[in-house]
């Protein structure tokens, strides 16, 4: 069926405009967690992504320093402003994961941590009176630093991913890439593809049915470069006297903006150019939804176990009690 003809305006193509202008007065949340072992440049990194410094590095700075025996969880959180729009970032650093002999569990504070923020919005969503604007702590990306000394998957870096891949948006990285060579980094994006396609692995951007052909393509663009091999840098080199944001080597110096250094500039243009609204929304239709859903199941089946033990208790049927969440917030400090 053909859609009727207007004869004149009405207008209805201004709700773009209206919806612009509300967007910009609110502004928005990006929430970032950085995985990885100490030494991985993770601050410098997202530092890089966002040109400015948002975050100090929380790494030992000595072979003296005490390692830390379990991750802690560091969020930062700043407001940036570009061209009128307004976001909320916080950036979510994990010191200590992966610094010991043995990191069996060391992924567990991050699971608890982006858990933790999903159970803290869906709490909010089922109070009686809840707030007009929740505000959005959920986490919506996940940038995994790959050792680029281990030439491939390590079995931590497997188990960290399966585990890390059900609960958030995963973006994983080859740390420091300016210490291989390209054919180096060439075979150990090769391996990791590989291994990640072995072991079930789906990484951030996943196919979907809504996506057409432009979608497809740019999306297939972006897993050829995944792992992304970065290199960040906070320091300006003089370069045929051209100020140039890299670092310098015996051998010369990286552009972290020259594409044929490294991918450091697909990365930041996949994260806030192309996909920053597929990250905000993958998150809140994916993620937190699973996550929302199977904590509604429990709490039915929870509730039905209670009326049950209650009216056999009593003898007759009462209504089921409330029940808590199944997976509580941490208490926020």
């Amino acid at each position: 069926m053909s859609a009727p003809e207007i004869n004149d305006y009405v207008g209805f193509d201004t709700i773009t405009q209206q919806m612009e202008r509300k967007f910009l007065k609110r502004g928005f949340n990006l929430n970032v967690i950085l995985v990885g072992e100490s030494g991985m440049g993770k601050s410098t990194l997202v530092n890089s992504i966002f040109s400015t410094h948002l975050v100090d590095s929380q790494g030992r700075r000595t072979a003296q320093e005490v390692i830390r025996k379990t991750t802690e969880i560091s969020p930062v959180t700043q407001t940036l402003e570009e061209n009128g729009v307004r976001v909320q970032l916080t950036i979510i650093d994990t010191p200590g994961f992966g610094d010991q002999c043995n990191n069996e569990g060391c992924w567990v504070q991050v699971i608890k941590y982006i858990k933790d923020q999903h159970a803290a919005y869906l709490e909010s969503e089922l109070k009686p009176q809840r707030a007009r604007i929740i505000e959005d702590s959920r986490v919506h990306a996940c940038l995994y630093f790959l050792n680029p000394g281990s030439r491939g998957l390590r079995p931590l870096d497997v188990e960290v991913l399966r585990r890390l891949t059900e609960v958030t948006n995963v973006i994983p990285v080859i740390a420091k890439a300016d210490s291989m060579t390209t054919e180096e980094r060439t075979l150990f994006k090769r391996r990791v593809k590989e291994e990640m396609s072995f072991h079930r692995i789906s990484v951030f951007p996943y196919a979907s049915d809504a996506d057409n052909e432009e979608d497809r393509l740019l999306n297939a663009s972006i897993r050829d470069l995944i792992p992304f091999a970065v290199v960040g840098s906070e320091e300006s080199i003089d370069v045929d006297g051209k100020p140039v944001r890299g670092r310098r080597h015996g051998w010369g110096v990286i552009n972290i903006f020259d594409e044929t250094h490294c991918d450091f500039v697909h990365l930041r243009n996949f994260m806030l150019r192309t996909h920053l609204s597929d990250l905000i929304e993958v998150t809140a239709q994916r993620h937190y939804e699973q996550f929302r859903t199977s904590q509604l199941r429990q709490i039915k089946e929870l509730r039905a176990q209670q009326a049950a033990a209650a009216a056999a208790g009593s003898g007759m049927s009462v209504g089921a009690p409330s029940a808590p969440l199944p997976h509580q917030p941490a208490a926020q400090v």
